[in-house]
C-alpha cells in the first residue's frame, strides 16, 4: 500500500516508525514530516492544514490510505475531503472530531449519555463566566473550549486566581479564537489516565493504558504543557477500572455519537482522572495522544497498518493486537523557556549514540535539518523512548539516552514515571 501520513511531531515519528515495519507498506510519504520520519520515509513538504494540496498529491502518488496525525487537519474535515476524492483516510470527521476541537459540544455528549465527568458551565460571555466564578468556593478548572494544543486549561483553586484565566482566555485572546467560549468546571481530585481505543464506528479495541505528565516541573509543578513524558501501562489503571471506563465511557460515547448523526472512526481519546468516586472524563481527543503513542507504539507487536486499515473498513472485528508486556517510558526533551518563549536552532548532538542503545527510540517532534545538522525547531524537541523488563527499568534505560543528547537550554523533566515505580 502507499500511505500519506499526515503530520510532523513526536507522534507522526512514531507512526512512521510502526508503519514502516509492515510488509505491506510500499511507499510512505510523510506531510511534512521531521528529520525523525524521514529515516523511514519521504517527507513531503505540505503543511498538514494545506486540505486542497494533500489531496492533490494523494491524488499524483496513488495513495491508498491516508493517515491524519494532528487535531487541525481532523477539525478543519480533511477526512470528509479525503473520502470525496475516492482517498481512504483514517481518523474521524470533521463533525465527529468537534468531540475534541468543541469542549462545549464534547461536555454535551457527556451529558446527554451518563458519561461520568466534572459538573461545570459553558460560557461565550466574559462577564457572565467572571460572575459565576466568583459565586465559586472550591477549586475550578477554566478551559479554552477550542483547540489550544493541549496548553488551554487552568487549574484555579482560588476565584480570583480563575476569574484571571478566564479574563486572560476571552479578553486578552491568549489562544485566539479557541478561547472565544470557556468552560468552567469543579476540580477533581486524583490520578490522571491516558485511554486510548481504536473505533470503526460500532467496535470499540482498547489499547493499552497510559499516563501522560503534562505540567512542565517536576512534582506536576508549574504550567501545562502539550506532554512532558509518557509511559505504558499505567498500574493505577487495573482491570477492573479499565472494564469499568469501557462500560460507562467508551461504550456510551461511540453509542452517543452515533445517536448524535456523528458516527467515531479512529482513535477514541479518553483523558481521565481516577477518583474516589470512580473514573471521570476531563477530556477528548480524537486522535493518537502525544507523548503517549510514543511508549504505546513502542509496545504494539501487530502490524498498525492492518489495524488502521481495518478500522476504515468498519472491520476491526477481524484484527487482534498483540503487546509486549515489557513496559515503555517516554521522556520529552523541551527547548528552555517552553511552554512559554523558546529560541529555535540549537544544534543537537549524541543522537546517534543514544540511537545504538538497546530497546531506546528517539522520535523526534520539534527537530529541522539546517547545513547537516539535527536543530531543534520546537517547544518539544525529542521524545527519548525505551523499554525494560520493569518500569523502573524503562525509565533508567530512558534517561542514559536523554544524558547522551544535548542542545543549548535542552530542559527534561526529571520524575517522569515515578508514580508508577511508588505504586
Amino acid at each position: 500500500m502507499n500511505v500519506l501520513l499526515v503530520g510532523s511531531g513526536g507522534r507522526e515519528h512514531a507512526i512512521a516508525w510502526k508503519l514502516s515495519q509492515s510488509k505491506k507498506l510500499r511507499k510512505l510519504y510523510i506531510a511534512p514530516g521531521n528529520p525523525g520520519t524521514a529515516q523511514h520515509g519521504e517527507n513531503v513538504a505540505i503543511s498538514d492544514t494545506d486540505i486542497p494540496a494533500l489531496i492533490a498529491f494523494a491524488k499524483s502518488k496513488k495513495i491508498d490510505l491516508a493517515v491524519i496525525g494532528p487535531e487541525d487537519p481532523l477539525s478543519a474535515g480533511i477526512v470528509d475531503e479525503m473520502e470525496k476524492a475516492g482517498i481512504m483516510a483514517f481518523g474521524p470527521s470533521g463533525a465527529a472530531a468537534q468531540i475534541e476541537a468543541d469542549k462545549a459540544f464534547s461536555k454535551q455528549i457527556m451529558r446527554s449519555n451518563s458519561i461520568p465527568t466534572a459538573e461545570g458551565r459553558t460560557f461565550d460571555k466574559f462577564e457572565d463566566a467572571k460572575a459565576f466564578i466568583a459565586t465559586r468556593d472550591e477549586p475550578v478548572v477554566v478551559k479554552a473550549a477550542g483547540l489550544a494544543k493541549g496548553k488551554g486549561v487552568f487549574v484555579c483553586d482560588d476565584p480570583s486566581e480563575a476569574i484571571l484565566a478566564a479574563e486572560r482566555i476571552m479578553v486578552g485572546k491568549l489562544f485566539g479564537d479557541a478561547g472565544k467560549t470557556v468552560v468552567v468546571e469543579d476540580k477533581l481530585l486524583g490520578q490522571e489516565a491516558s485511554i486510548l481505543a481504536f473505533v470503526d464506528g460500532k467496535s470499540i479495541y482498547v489499547m493499552e493504558s497510559a499516563q501522560d505528565h503534562k505540567p512542565i516541573g517536576d512534582g506536576d509543578t508549574g504550567d501545562n504543557t502539550g506532554g512532558m513524558g509518557a509511559y505504558s501501562p499505567a498500574p493505577i489503571v487495573s482491570d477492573a477500572m479499565m472494564n469499568q471506563i469501557i462500560r460507562e465511557v467508551l461504550i456510551p460515547t461511540v453509542d452517543g455519537m452515533n445517536r448524535n448523526d456523528t458516527p467515531y472512526k479512529g482513535v477514541l481519546y479518553a483523558g481521565m482522572m481516577l477518583t474516589q468516586g470512580g473514573p471521570r472524563v476531563l477530556e477528548f481527543n480524537a486522535r493518537f495522544g502525544d507523548p503517549e503513542t510514543q511508549p504505546i507504539l513502542m509496545r504494539m507487536k501487530s502490524d498498525l497498518l492492518e489495524v488502521l486499515v481495518a478500522v476504515c473498513q468498519g472491520k476491526l472485528d477481524d484484527v487482534t493486537i498483540r503487546w509486549d508486556q515489557r513496559p515503555a517510558v517516554c521522556v520529552v526533551m523541551s527547548s528552555g523557556g517552553y511552554p512559554g518563549n523558546y529560541e529555535k536552532g540549537k544544534v543537537i548532538t549524541g543522537l546517534d549514540a543514544a540511537a545504538k542503545l538497546k530497546d531506546v527510540m528517539v522520535f523526534h517532534a520539534g527537530t529541522a535539518e539546517k547545513d547537516g545538522q539535527i536543530v531543534t525547531a520546537g517547544g518539544r524537541v525529542l521524545g527519548v523512548t525505551a523499554l525494560g523488563d520493569t518500569i523502573a527499568e524503562a525509565k533508567a534505560k530512558a534517561y542514559e539516552a536523554v544524558a547522551l543528547i544535548a542542545f543549548e537550554g535542552a530542559y527534561c523533566r526529571k520524575d517522569i514515571a515515578d508514580k508508577a515505580i511508588k505504586q
